[in-house]
């Protein structure tokens, strides 16, 4: 009997310690922000170190040309930037197919917009990479440059915040070096910011101060426009001093839609995502995720898969780009004579690096 009573306490025991910790999981995913941002990808919490030793180097002769906007021009609003921020070897630059890729879909289907492909590292090109940049320089609205950033954050409200080495006490330093700089430019020069794995696939010239949810959880960084109105100025302001009072060197997705989402819910006044209509954000537009993340990354594996592959397609026709999850998706090798729905966007939107990137994209 004594047995038995005991067992019936340890089993009562055990069920409430298991309701308690429910209850509490529940209420951190609901109240804590920074939860569901480290957790934007399960692959995340991983820790990696980033070589960022080139963001200290000087540019070296052979190497790209440097970014000059008195040359470059990027004052028109009609802008769209890609930010490379790995540092590279001695074997120089590196640009993938994809990268590419996203780079001329941008070019192609907005041949009124300049794009700039700004590269930290002052390497010079690659000879594997050498056909990549090649096919894109083809293009005439596509300029390729190099940028120092203690020399691109001069005279900007994080000159002397990034002078403290707020990188070197990160965990993913290459990584929230690019949160920055998409802010940043967007600062400074006003347009588009786009990831290095979203292909553009219609024209996004119409777009001026928008951003994009992706599962209505929190507004993604991945598609970013401010323009150069009061509205635009007045939301990349915000962001800029969100990003200086509230970096987190520990939090992965903090800086990147961590900084466009908390903004934006002061800015409309709700924190409920499906909430921010463009008359509550005072003209700024968030779009469902159905533009630009149409595919949730929990089922990137459907942008490589013949099956269902119409459904997909289907899918996709209403998107203005697609966002294809680099981090989860980039050992996912495909051949260029597949069918599957990544390859057929490819083939259509960026057709000279497609045809030129050899069998296998």
């Amino acid at each position: 009997m004594i047995c038995k009573s005991h067992s019936r306490k340890m089993k009562k025991r055990l069920l409430l310690c298991f309701f308690c910790a429910v209850i509490f999981f529940i209420l951190m995913i609901s109240t804590d922000n920074d939860f569901i941002q480290q957790h934007v990808s399960p692959l995340m919490s991983i820790v990696v170190w980033d070589d960022i030793s080139c963001y200290n180097q000087p540019n070296m002769p052979d190497s790209l040309l440097d970014f000059d906007p008195k040359i470059d021009k990027p004052n028109t609003d009609k802008n769209i930037f890609f930010h490379e921020t790995s540092c590279f070897d001695e074997n120089g630059l590196m640009l993938n197919a994809r990268q590419a890729c996203a780079v001329e879909s941008a070019a192609k289907m907005n041949p009124n917009m300049n794009v700039y492909l700004l590269f930290v590292s002052p390497s010079k090109i690659s000879i594997d990479s050498k056909e990549m940049f090649k096919q894109l320089q083809t293009y005439p609205n596509i300029h390729i440059r190099y940028i120092k950033p203690e020399n691109y954050m001069k005279d900007t409200p994080l000159d002397l915040w990034y002078k403290s080495d707020i990188l070197k006490r990160s965990r993913w330093p290459r990584n929230h070096m690019s949160d920055i700089l998409r802010y940043l430019t967007l600062w400074k020069y006003g347009g588009i910011y786009l990831d290095l794995d979203v292909v553009v696939i219609t024209s996004i010239e119409h777009l001026t101060n928008f951003a994009g949810a992706e599962d209505w959880k929190y507004v993604a960084a991945g598609v970013i426009g401010f323009d150069f109105t009061t509205l635009g100025r007045r939301m990349a302001d915000a962001c800029i001093r969100d990003i200086r009072a509230n970096f987190r060197g520990d939090i992965w997705g903090n800086n990147g839609p961590g900084v466009i989402t908390r903004t934006l819910q002061k800015f409309c006044s709700t924190k409920n995502i499906q909430d921010m209509s463009t008359s509550r954000c005072q003209g700024f537009k968030v779009f469902p995720p159905s533009a630009f993340y149409p595919i949730h990354y929990d089922n990137w594996k459907v942008y490589f898969q013949t099956k269902n592959k119409n459904a997909t397609m289907k899918i996709l026709e209403k998107a203005m780009a697609i966002h294809v999850w680099n981090k989860l998706s980039s050992a996912e090798k495909v051949d260029v004579n597949s069918d599957v729905p990544y390859v057929n966007i490819a083939r259509k939107h960026c057709p000279k690096i497609f045809n030129n990137c050899g069998k296998v994209f």
